[in-house]
């Protein structure tokens, strides 16, 4: 089963670094903490870091579990570009579906993982990003609601659909009523300025009113919208990351049909599950978390599929900064999704016909569905 399963569509990924890595800048990007600290230890006695060294170390040519030393020494001889090449080579992908939102480090951009990876490229569009561009720019709080729309028609011309951080900004308790424009204005005034009256240099978008605004104007368009949930960097306060607290929202926009992608998940991926089996747009991922946990990566699928239908589960990498998370998510996601399937079979719960059939759902066919994938250009 596991070989039997087509290429995968990563509906949720970043680009990656285009220079080479000291140790302790591969140790931060192994991890969504700051990096390795003094009292913590080193991050490759993480489930992460020995899923690396046990079967990223092969593509480099390396015998399975070689030393952090020997790992990175091999690393830095091949080079990042050589080393960026066979990592994406071998994730076996059909499609990427690339946030470019967050890119301190001139990542790799969509075009450029598409050729590594041979595979079509899509851009996800970050909707507070561009928000906060428009911000930057906005004559007055009155203009910010046209000018935003205006900009997302033209942003996400050639997008597939766009990512919302409210998760790390305002929390997912958001209502789910679209808010009018003079709801709207009166938080973008509060954007734009300073507690003094004084422009704000950097907007940063925070406030619940424009993450819904900014969420329903995606729907006007027809766009798939994704959400950050759960699990991420120390800058996401996790009790506030819940896929429960969307459920007005999810309500509203199950009226409007508009897809909405839960990514990531964890520790509420059981939740997700629900949410992807009562909602009929909801979809779910447990991107990220899948390398993170490592060897337990099909416990951690398995539990999102107790109630996630197959048809509302999506792979994803979430990959970032380290080309080794495209192939180690894309390996861990195939063992899981195979071990399930064929425990299913032997168990009798299932076919095998059912089996492949359902197995290829998750791994691209709804991912292909749902961002309209097969439309023509």
């Amino acid at each position: 089963m596991r070989d039997d399963l087509p290429p995968l569509i990563d509906h949720h990924c970043h680009g990656v670094v285009r220079r080479d890595l000291d140790r302790a800048e591969f140790e931060s990007l192994l991890t969504e903490a700051d990096g390795p600290g003094p009292l913590g230890g080193t991050l490759f006695d993480t489930r992460a870091g020995l899923a690396v060294r046990r079967w990223c170390a092969p593509v480099l040519d390396l015998p399975p579990h070689a030393s952090p030393d020997d790992y990175l020494a091999r690393r830095a001889g091949l080079g990042y570009a050589e080393v960026n090449r066979r990592f994406l080579a071998s994730a076996g992908l059909d499609a990427l579906c690339v946030d470019t939102g967050f890119n301190p480090d001139g990542l790799l951009d969509p075009g450029e993982l598409g050729r590594l990876a041979d595979a079509t490229s899509h851009e996800i569009v970050r909707l507070e990003t561009l928000a906060e561009g428009v911000a930057a720019r906005a004559a007055s709080a009155d203009a910010f609601p046209d000018a935003f729309r205006e900009a997302l028609a033209e942003r996400t011309r050639n997008a597939v659909g766009v990512k919302s951080i409210a998760a790390y900004r305002a929390g997912l308790d958001l209502a789910g009523e679209r808010p009018d424009d003079r709801e709207v204005i009166r938080a973008a005034g509060r954007l734009l300025r300073e507690s003094d009256g004084a422009p704000r240099r950097n907007p940063r978008v925070d406030d619940p009113v424009l993450h819904r605004f900014l969420v329903w104007c995606a729907s006007d368009l027809r766009l798939p919208v994704q959400f950050h949930v759960g699990y991420g960097d120390a800058d996401a306060d996790l009790r506030r990351g819940d896929p429960l607290l969307l459920t007005s929202l999810l309500s509203e926009l199950a009226r409007a049909n508009t897809p909405v992608l839960l990514l990531h998940n964890y520790p509420f991926h059981r939740s997700a599950g629900y949410l992807a089996q009562v909602f009929p747009n909801v979809f779910a991922d447990v991107g990220l978390a899948l390398h993170g946990v490592g060897d337990r990566a099909s416990v951690l699928l398995d539990e999102l599929l107790e109630l996630a239908p197959f048809g509302k589960v999506l792979y994803s990498s979430d990959a970032y900064g380290l080309a080794e998370f495209y192939h180690l998510a894309a390996l861990l996601f195939r063992r899981a999704l195979g071990r399930i399937m064929e425990e299913g079979v032997s168990e009798g719960s299932w076919t095998r016909d059912d089996a492949s059939r359902l197995a290829g759902l998750v791994a691209a066919g709804n991912a292909r569905r749902v961002y309209g994938l097969d439309r023509p250009e």
